[in-house]
């Protein structure tokens, strides 16, 4: 199999994987707001964002495994791949410790730290310790899970994560009631949680027949080899945290649990439209790293504009789709009584059209191992992220946490980390222009002229039919004109028509 045809695999893989997540959360999250009620939703809300925290504990490993264990595995240099997956199981093993004791630590202080109207304390308990035990158990089999990743095996790696998405919808509708409800949300995740991670760790060693976790191979030398990298990737996970779980944990401070669920929504849902986006970025990391170790500077960079002009198409495409039709969509989804999270989808989403391309250039640095200016940015946008939220969220409430959110990405992602990446690849600005944005001009004006004319035409009711029908029209428009761009292009370029002219 060509490398070519590895990374459309991995792609596919991974989109699909993600649809099936976002299928099962577009099911989700109505199902279990409604059967627990926006006061115990919000808790849940509250406590995992407060969880999600832990992933500072990773100190930026995830990282290190896929892009060590790419290169080890290119090379086969079989001690070292050993070596890399047991110093970082190590690690993890540890810092799995330190999260049971964290979360134990919270239980104990649970009545002080917040006001759980109407929630059993021994309830609140018992999913605070899970959740630290889940934490735990996903630090270390992700390990493995980064094994998959880096042998670009992500057709198996996504597998497992649809088999475990698919159980967790089934589980959660079978299972959830109102009445111990945040109990049986928690149980549901370690359970599944066990069960993915098993599944990683059993593929990796079927594929990795060589793979061996021994403790000769934990050495404080290999420690600090690889803390080298993995320190400013800890940087970058740490703003990626922060950025991640802080509007949640601030609005909940602020104004109580219960206000954090029309934000949520919103988040949520952007979070849906961006996640099968930013795939381009982690599917092309490994496969930028061997392109850089190979010196094959003209192939990295026509992997970069492919993937920053796709990564634009799509996300400016969700954006449209929103902004015509989000106010439906957020009815039929969700119910009625959440207007209040369609201006807010369109902030959060909207930054999301610059962020989520330089995510692919972000990734390629980080193949390269360029990681030390990436993170150092991000660190500076998180905490902007946070310092406006303080400042915005008492004169415009809910909206001045999307916009000390969205302001930051912008600045940081735009005027500073864009550039950099650009600098780092040899590539000018009027070349990413014309060969990765221009190009997805003419479906984009496209997709806005199909969408108009379906706003003004068609009448639209809550219902999934015909979003469903207006959606599928709206990717066949896209989808044509994309495709009608391109044969344009290869057709009328100068030297296709010279040959034209003398053939």
């Amino acid at each position: 199999m060509s490398k070519k045809s590895s990374v459309k695999i991995n792609l596919a893989a991974s989109w699909a994987a993600h649809l099936v997540a976002l299928l099962v959360g577009v099911v989700l999250m109505p199902f279990v707001l409604h059967t627990l009620g926006d006061a115990s939703y919000g808790t849940w809300i509250f406590i995992n964002s407060i969880a999600g925290y832990s992933g500072l504990l990773y100190l930026g490993f995830g990282q290190t495994v896929c892009r060590y264990v790419s290169r080890y595995h290119a090379r086969q240099e079989w001690g070292l791949l050993n070596e890399v997956v047991s110093v970082v199981l190590g690690v993890y093993l540890c810092m799995g410790t330190v999260a049971v004791a964290a979360a134990a630590l919270l239980a104990w202080l649970a009545p002080s730290l917040h006001v759980w109207s109407g929630q059993s304390l021994i309830e609140i308990r018992l999913v605070i310790l899970m959740l630290g035990l889940n934490v735990a158990l996903g630090m270390t089999g992700s390990v493995f899970g980064g094994v998959l990743m880096g042998i670009q095996r992500f057709e198996i790696h996504r597998a497992v994560n649809i088999v475990a998405g698919l159980l967790r919808l089934v589980l959660t509708v079978a299972f959830l009631r109102a009445e111990c409800g945040l109990l049986i949300l928690s149980s549901i995740f370690l359970g599944l949680t066990i069960l993915e991670n098993g599944g990683h760790l059993l593929f990796a060693f079927q594929k990795v027949p060589t793979l061996s976790i021994k403790l000769k191979h934990f050495r404080l030398s290999a420690l600090r080899k690889y803390l080298s990298f993995s320190a400013f990737s800890c940087l970058d996970l740490l703003a990626y945290q922060v950025i991640e779980v802080s509007d949640t944990v601030i609005i909940g401070l602020v104004y109580g649990a219960k206000a954090t669920v029309p934000y949520y929504i919103a988040f949520r849902l952007c979070r849906f439209i961006t996640k099968p986006v930013l795939q381009i970025g982690y599917v092309f990391m490994p496969r930028a790293g061997e392109l850089h170790a190979g010196m094959e500077q003209h192939k990295l960079n026509q992997l970069v504009i492919k993937g920053f002009g796709f990564a634009f198409l799509l996300i400016m495409g969700f954006f449209i789709g929103a902004a015509f039709f989000g106010r439906h969509l957020l009815e039929t989804w969700i119910g009625s009584g959440y207007e209040s999270s369609f201006l807010l989808l369109l902030v959060l989403l909207g930054t999301q059209t610059i962020a989520t391309p330089v995510e692919v250039l972000r990734s390629v640095l980080f193949g390269m191992g360029r990681v030390r200016v990436p993170a150092l940015l991000y660190v500076v946008e998180a905490a902007a992220n946070i310092a406006l939220t303080l400042v915005l969220i008492g004169p415009f409430g809910l909206m001045g946490v999307a916009l000390g959110t969205a302001i930051p990405v912008l600045v940081v992602e735009a005027f500073l980390l864009m550039p950099y990446a650009l600098r780092q690849l040899g590539l000018e600005p009027g070349q990413l222009i014309r060969r990765a944005l221009a190009p997805q001009l003419l479906p984009l004006v496209a997709l806005w002229g199909y969408s108009f004319l379906v706003q003004s035409l068609v009448p639209l009711e809550a219902a999934w039919i015909p979003l469903l029908a207006i959606s599928a029209g709206g990717g066949i428009v896209l989808g044509i004109a994309w495709l009608g761009g391109n044969w344009l292009r290869r057709n009328l370029e100068p030297q296709r028509l010279l040959q034209r002219k003398y053939s």
